[in-house]
């Protein structure tokens, strides 16, 4: 008793001179931020979302041992079905491994993909005038078939397999071809469905263009089920765990630039450096053009 007694007297004096992440006053909530499209492997020069690039960051939140629950702000139009489900995947097997609640904060945007993410959330927070929803599926695509016949160009295509180049955006496009991607894309479309429904349940209004694509305000949101409540992270975390409440930004690691390229340092294969820039720039313009279309359906 006595030994505890001491222990419990030299913490209480040397409280006020441990760095804040160190103190007992308060609980400590970490908090990861999800922005951008969600595409399988992001250009190096731009900032998108996959599995790989979101991984490390939830592992050191959900590695806070003393903190309840995981803060997550998400800001993304969506993008990659796949990534999307792996990211949401990941963060309830984290929840569940840690025993820890999961919070998710909407801003701007959370759609398609982005709600996918942000259904992992045991409760969903958004601003009023954020905009979430549009669970549905979407593919774009062009025809370029009559311009390249302006222009004196000759389409040569050599495939085995006669299905090979379905869709080939520089020839006629075929019903068949385009029943199959619907096909695919009503697949795609009640996983998405499925996974809501399994984690929204009975929060979730009875409304034929839930499931349509539509997309609604937070505040419309809230109505429909798919948000829990109206807010914002700091406000929402104060007055469930107290004013004493801080939070924790886990960051990506910094450099990412350099050391995806492998543009800086010493290593072999530095020769090539100006090609890997040249091709790095280039698939950033088509991704950046990609992004914007996403982005711009929601008038953002």
């Amino acid at each position: 008793m006595r030994l505890e007694f001491w222990r419990a007297l030299l913490k209480q004096f040397l409280q006020p001179f441990l760095p804040k992440s160190m103190r007992a006053d308060g609980v400590v909530i970490p908090v990861v931020r999800l922005s951008g499209t969600i595409m399988p492997a992001g250009n190096a020069l731009r900032q998108t979302m996959s599995l790989a690039s979101t991984a490390g960051m939830l592992e050191k939140a959900f590695a806070f041992k003393k903190a309840p629950a995981v803060a997550i702000a998400i800001n993304s139009p969506g993008g990659s079905p796949v990534q999307s489900r792996l990211i949401f995947r990941r963060i309830r097997d984290l929840a569940e491994e840690k025993n820890k609640k999961v919070y998710v904060f909407v801003e701007d945007l959370a759609a398609s993909g982005g709600y996918m993410i942000a259904v992992a959330g045991d409760e969903i927070i958004a601003d009023p005038s954020s905009i979430v929803g549009s669970i549905g599926v979407v593919s774009a695509s062009f025809g370029f078939q009559e311009m390249i016949k302006k222009i004196g160009v000759e389409r040569r295509l050599y495939t085995a397999g006669r299905n090979k180049a379905l869709l080939d955006p520089f020839s006629p496009e075929k019903k068949e071809d385009v029943a199959r991607l619907k096909t695919l894309q009503l697949d795609m479309h009640e996983t998405f469905i499925d996974l809501v429904k399994a984690r929204r349940g009975g929060k979730l209004a009875d409304n034929d263009d839930l499931f349509s694509g539509l997309f609604w305000s937070g505040k419309q949101g809230l109505e429909l089920g798919l948000v829990d409540q109206l807010g914002d992270m700091r406000s929402f975390l104060k007055a469930r765990y107290g004013d004493k409440t801080r939070m924790r930004l886990v960051s990506a690691p910094r450099g990412l630039f350099g050391r995806r390229l492998n543009l800086f340092g010493a290593g072999p294969g530095r020769g090539g450096d100006s090609e890997k820039i040249a091709g790095a720039l280039a698939s950033g313009v088509v991704e950046a053009l990609e992004e914007r279309a996403l982005w711009g359906r929601f008038g953002l």
